[in-house]
C-alpha cells in the first residue's frame, strides 16, 4: 500500500522520499584530538553519512591549549569515563549510527558494541582489550616513557618527538613526522595507559568476546605499526572466534600507527566503505 501512495504522489507531482542519512561516529585515539579524523569525515560526508567525530571527555579544545594548558580534569581520566561519555552521545541520536575508532578508539568501539550499541563498528589498529596482552617489545618500548612517568596515573602525560616518530609514525618521510607532531600531538591522561598494563588485574577494558548478539565488527592492522602491531591485532581478532556476529580482519602492508592519515589512507577508507555496504542492509 506505501509503494501504490509514493507512486500516485510522484505521478501528480509529489517529492518521492528519501532515506534518512546514515550517522557516524568516530572515536579518536589517545594524543591526538578529533581533527586526525578529517580525512576519513571528507570521505565519507562525500558519500552521503552524517559524521560526528566528538572528542574526549576536556579535549575539546585546541592541540596548542592542550600541549600547553590541559584541563584538571583530564588528568586521570579512565578508559570507563570516556566509554560512558561516547554511549551517552550514542544514545542521543534518533538511530544507531556505525561505529569507526582508532587506537584507544578502536578499543572503545569494541566496548561500545558490546554494550549494545552501534549498527556496525570497524577497530582501526585497536588497543587491546582485556585478555589481549599488550607486551609486544615494539609496544613496551612505545609506552615505556609514559609508564615510567612518576605517578603518570594521575597526571597528564605527552611523547617526545622521537617517541612518536617511532610509535605512531615510523613509516613517514621525517618531514611528515615533524608536521604531524606539531600539528596533532597533545598531552594525554596517564590513566589509560596504566590500566591498559595492568589488565590482568583489572576490568577497565573488558570486552565479552563471545558475545553473538552485538553488531559486526571489522578490526584491522597495518603491518608496520609499532605501538599495536598486526600480530597484537590478530590475536585480538581471535578472541571473537566462538561468537556467532559478524567479526572480520584485514592488514594493510607498509602502514604505520597513523593509518587513518598516512599517505595512502584512501585505500583504508574505501575497504571501510566496502566492507559496510556487505554487512549493513541497504536503503
Amino acid at each position: 500500500m506505501q509503494n501504490i501512495l509514493a507512486a500516485l504522489s510522484e505521478l501528480i507531482g509529489g517529492e518521492k522520499s528519501t532515506p534518512m542519512s546514515q550517522a557516524i561516529v568516530f572515536v579518536h585515539g589517545a594524543f591526538v584530538t578529533p581533527a586526525c579524523w578529517d580525512p576519513f569525515k571528507g570521505y565519507f560526508e562525500s558519500r552521503g553519512y552524517t559524521c560526528l567525530a566528538p572528542a574526549w571527555p576536556h579535549k575539546d579544545r585546541s592541540v596548542e591549549e592542550l600541549r600547553s594548558n590541559p584541563p584538571a580534569g583530564l588528568s586521570g581520566l579512565g578508559i570507563q569515563e570516556i566509554v560512558a561519555h561516547y554511549q551517552r552521545i550514542i544514545e542521543d541520536l534518533d538511530a544507531p549510527p556505525i561505529l569507526i575508532g582508532h587506537s584507544y578508539g578502536g578499543l572503545f568501539v569494541q566496548m561500545l558494541l558490546d554494550r549494545g550499541l552501534g549498527s556496525a563498528g570497524v577497530a582501526i589498529n585497536p588497543a587491546p582489550p582485556k585478555g589481549v596482552l599488550p607486551f609486544h617489545p615494539s609496544t613496551v618500548r612505545s609506552l615505556l616513557p609514559v609508564l615510567l612517568t612518576p605517578f603518570g596515573w594521575r597526571r597528564t602525560v605527552i611523547l617526545s618527538p622521537s617517541q612518536f616518530n617511532y610509535a605512531f609514525v615510523n613509516a613517514l618521510p621525517e618531514y611528515e613526522q615533524t608536521q604531524v607532531y606539531k600539528a596533532f600531538v597533545t598531552r594525554e591522561t596517564g590513566r589509560i595507559f596504566f590500566q591498559s598494563a595492568l589488565m590482568p588485574f583489572n576490568r577497565a577494558s573488558y570486552v565479552n568476546f563471545d558475545n553473538s548478539t552485538r553488531a559486526p565488527l571489522l578490526i584491522t592492522a597495518g603491518s608496520k605499526d609499532q605501538i599495536v602491531p598486526p600480530q597484537m591485532n590478530r590475536v585480538n581478532y581471535r578472541r571473537y572466534r566462538h561468537s556467532q556476529a559478524v567479526t572480520d580482519f584485514k592488514e594493510f602492508e607498509g602502514r604505520c600507527h597513523w593509518i587513518i592519515a598516512q599517505p595512502g589512507w584512501e585505500e583504508v577508507a574505501e575497504y571501510v566503505e566496502g566492507w559496510l555496504n556487505r554487512v549493513l542492509p541497504q536503503p
